[in-house]
């Protein structure tokens, strides 16, 4: 993982668990995603910094939030 500075354009979205409520949610990029890489913000910060994980992590930790690894209540 690392800080994601981006100099091109990048296109955001957000979460499909997201909802309308403003509370905590994440938004990735595909832009960049054939490099292997993807980037992730706080949808609440869209100017604040972004974090880029690789495509491996990225779809580990999708994996492990569908399978229930990350539950906290």
């Amino acid at each position: 993982m690392s800080a994601f500075h981006h100099s091109i354009d990048v296109v955001w979205e957000k979460s499909s668990h997201s909802g309308s409520d403003g509370g905590q949610c994440i938004e990735f990029s595909r832009t960049v995603t054939a490099r292997g890489l993807v980037p992730v913000r706080d949808s609440k910060d869209p100017g604040g910094p972004s974090l880029l994980f690789s495509a491996c992590a990225w779809s580990s930790f999708i994996s492990g939030v569908k399978s229930g690894e990350f539950m906290t209540s």
